[in-house]
């Protein structure tokens, strides 16, 4: 059975545009797993610790046979191919950051895996490109559905890039 899966991709080092859409090529390659959909690319100041450079995000669109762990399995190795090294702070820089937001409506929370992804509902670098990808009536489970979420959500500092 195939699932509908929703990625979030950031990236603010080593030229985030490139890494973004290099890592979108390389979500097609992922077996068991197509590329349905990828949103625009939108710059956005950075979340965490304000000394670093500004994010590059997107967000892409899968169908998948995979498990959620075995998904996030194959998105490690993409961020790791691309650079990205886990230490320092949170939230601080990186290469690529590769998050699975939703996966059908599944609603999973353990050490390793939280879907819906924690603070989804209230972030526009996420919420603006999903918007571009999904049906506004997507239904966030335990937040509600897409399009509300959005009206609640400023897109302050949001800057969707040209094609």
């Amino acid at each position: 059975m195939h699932s509908t899966v929703f990625i979030g991709l950031g990236s603010n080092l080593a030229d985030p545009i490139h890494q973004i859409k290099t890592a979108l090529r390389t979500l097609h390659d992922i077996e068991q797993t197509q590329l349905v959909k990828s949103s625009s690319l939108y710059r956005s100041p950075p979340m965490g610790p304000p000394d670093q450079p500004a994010y590059i995000n997107a967000v892409a669109q899968l169908e998948t046979t995979l498990t959620p762990l075995s998904l996030l399995m194959a998105l490690q190795v993409i961020e790791i191919n691309q650079g990205r090294v886990r230490q320092g702070e949170r939230w601080g820089p990186r290469t690529l950051d590769l998050d699975i937001l939703l996966f059908d409506d599944l609603v999973l929370d353990t050490p390793a895996l939280q879907i819906p992804h924690p603070g989804l509902h209230e972030r526009s670098f996420v919420l603006y490109p999903l918007s571009d990808v999904a049906p506004p009536d997507l239904p966030i489970p335990g937040h509600g559905r897409l399009a509300k979420l959005r009206e609640q959500c400023p897109a302050t500092g949001l800057e969707k890039l040209a094609e």
